[in-house]
């Protein structure tokens, strides 16, 4: 007596249950059109993967009476490759692509008790439950992903007679194959999008990225190396000698365990120059041997741009912040104006107060370097040794205490920008010539070094000396003063500026009040009198700090104003008479013209007020009779 398996059994009672009519044909369940079409979609990874195992297979196979099928999870068919007779006949019992050949649509078959145990499964004859299978022998085995989970099934059908264990075999050795590939497949994805990420990661970075391997060949760059050292992609595999020709070297550092990190370099493209900063970080592998390297670089000037930005040496003035409407300062706006996009150097004069440093940042604002770094170095506020290190900056070991990989000077540090040099008139005679050097060459060598550093800088230079007469003392070299004032500029003093005390008050009155959180006070006439006939010797300055005085005393202050106001001034003149004497009444005019402008401080407005007369009729006697003024 045939004898079947406890398994094959427990199938056919699953049958019964189901109520499987074992005279039937054809599966109960056959997909047609587009919910096959969406089956396939489905599993269109599974199929790409197993088809082109399953055309080779086949090729083994061929004429001997076989076909195969692969299966969904479900037990849908998804394709089939076989002898063509097999595959008719196949067809005449419903057994086509889109069948349902799980159990309760097909009974007992090696797909369905494969699919319903998890396990590889031959059945043959009378095996199967349906009585039309009988004249077949099936293989069948399930296909896991990754995870273990079913996601399809192999099946190879022939003839009964045909029927041998090592069938089984070739089908759960080919299942074994495709779950192999399957997990490449899987792996191959992983990677890729692994490298995707990465990839975008990589080339979103503004820093150039370039991989080397021990043989000096470049392995992989980023889209801004390429951009910043005017390459292409196509340079991987390509040797980096054109762009790191000390490879070597640093190899050789890294293998000793050293760190190459904020290293200088130049780097050269036809007539382009360009110095980056450099770090390099080893690549090893599973025993911890170097075997390449990876070098970021940062084009030095953008490295400039963000210590200046966070360091607060930026411009932040314009024109639009210049108060004032006299003729003497519009005319200074104007002449500012004209010359910001010039390159040529420009001495400002005045005195202290005046706002040097804002008509220096205006103008840095006002040209085509607006983007670029505005750098500030106080030249009297800077001991003497210390001066030629902050301007030219310095090489690793110029010194006792010099950073590690050096420090880039003022200069440097304002390429394509300004560099503002504010009380000029106090820097030593010795640097003097090393600033003159550097002005007139276009390039600075850092202390300790001999390397020529190329700098585009527009000089701004400031002072409340009068620099031709520390020339004649010889306190300031003469070819730098020439150097210097290509455009001299002048800012005047305040008592000059008519009219524009009363603007700069109200000014400074909103300006403090917001400020300081307050309302605008009410200032009373007495103070507001002293307010505009003030000296004001520091000048709009001391006159900024006045203001926030009284808005936080509210309309009140503590300031004291040694300089007589215009009353005083008046009545002390007129008490103080002039002794007999035989002048001429155009004598007597000019001793008093004279006398009222050295008490009024050489403030030509206060004069005017004084003498009681117009300020363009003041200057018509001063002119009149040759009247010398500050």
């Amino acid at each position: 007596m045939f004898q079947i398996d406890e398994e094959i059994l427990e199938s056919h009672k699953r049958c019964i249950q189901y109520g499987i009519n074992k005279d039937r044909v054809f599966p109960t369940k056959i997909l047609k059109d587009k919910e096959f079409h969406a089956v396939v979609e489905k599993n269109r990874g599974l199929i790409k993967i197993v088809k082109p195992f399953m055309k080779i297979l086949y090729k083994f196979l061929k004429n001997s009476g076989f076909s195969l099928y692969l299966t969904d999870a479900k037990g849908i068919v998804l394709t089939i490759i076989g002898d063509k007779d097999i595959i008719e006949q196949e067809k005449k019992m419903g057994i086509v692509e889109g069948a349902d050949m799980s159990e309760k649509s097909t009974g007992t078959n090696a797909i369905g008790v494969a699919l319903y145990e998890n396990c590889a499964v031959q059945i043959s004859g009378e095996e199967h439950f349906i009585t039309t299978y009988y004249t077949w022998t099936c293989s069948a085995d399930i296909i896991h992903n990754g995870e273990g989970s079913i996601i399809g099934c192999l099946n190879l059908t022939g003839r009964r007679q045909l029927v041998h264990p090592h069938t089984l075999g070739l089908v759960v050795a080919s299942v074994r194959y495709v779950e192999n590939q399957l997990k490449v497949e899987e792996t191959q994805y992983e990677l890729f999008q692994a490298h995707q990420y990465m990839d975008k990661v990589i080339n979103s970075i503004s820093s150039g990225i370039l991989a080397v391997d021990d043989n000096g060949k470049i392995r992989a760059i980023n889209n801004s190396a390429c951009d910043i050292l005017y390459v292409k992609k196509e340079v991987v595999g390509k040797s980096v000698d054109n762009i790191l020709n000390n490879w070597a070297d640093i190899f050789n550092e890294l293998k000793k365990g050293q760190i190459y990190e904020n290293r200088e370099i130049v780097y050269s493209y036809g007539d382009k120059r360009q110095r980056f900063n450099l770090n390099v970080y080893p690549i090893k592998n599973q025993d911890g041997t170097i075997i390449g390297m990876v070098a970021m670089f940062k084009n030095m000037n953008k490295v400039y741009n963000l210590v200046n930005k966070y360091i607060g040496k930026t411009a932040t003035y314009t024109f639009d912040d210049l108060i004032g409407k006299s003729e003497i300062v519009r005319k200074l706006i104007n002449q500012s104006k004209n010359i910001a996009n010039s390159p040529s150097t420009v001495l400002i004069q005045g005195e202290s107060g005046t706002g040097k440093e804002l008509i220096a940042q205006s103008i840095h604002n006002g040209s085509s370097r607006r983007n670029n770094p505005f750098v500030v170095i106080n030249c009297g506020a800077i001991p003497e040794n210390l001066i030629e290190s902050e301007l030219f900056g310095y090489e690793e070991g110029a010194f006792t205490g010099a950073r590690r990989g050096g420090r880039a000077g003022k200069f440097e540090l304002s390429d394509d920008g300004t560099l503002f040099l504010d009380e000029i008139g106090e820097m030593p005679l010795d640097m003097q010539v090393n600033l003159l050097r550097v002005l007139q060459e276009g390039c600075v060598t850092r202390l300790g070094g001999n390397r020529c550093i190329s700098v585009d800088v527009r000089i701004i230079a400031a002072t409340n000396k009068n620099l031709k007469e520390e020339v004649e003392k010889g306190n300031f070299r003469e070819d730098l003063y020439y150097r210097l004032s290509v455009i001299p500029l002048y800012v005047p003093p305040l008592r000059d500026r008519e009219g524009d005390i009363e603007i700069l008050i109200k000014h400074f009155l909103k300006v403090k009040s917001i400020k300081l959180k307050k309302p605008i006070p009410r200032i009373d006439g007495e103070l507001y009198e002293k307010l505009l006939n003030y000296n004001w010797p520091g000048n709009v300055r001391e006159l900024e700090n006045c203001i926030e005085n009284i808005v936080n005393m509210n309309g009140n202050t503590s300031f004291s104003f040694k300089d007589t106001g215009y009353h005083e001034m008046k009545m002390n003149y007129e008490q103080k008479g002039f002794k007999y004497s035989m002048y001429s009444l155009e004598q007597w005019e000019k001793m008093a013209i004279v006398d009222c402008i050295q008490k009024c401080n050489y403030n030509i407005t206060k004069a005017a007020k004084v003498l009681q007369i117009n300020r363009s009729t003041l200057y018509s006697k001063i002119k009149k009779f040759n009247i010398e003024i500050r």
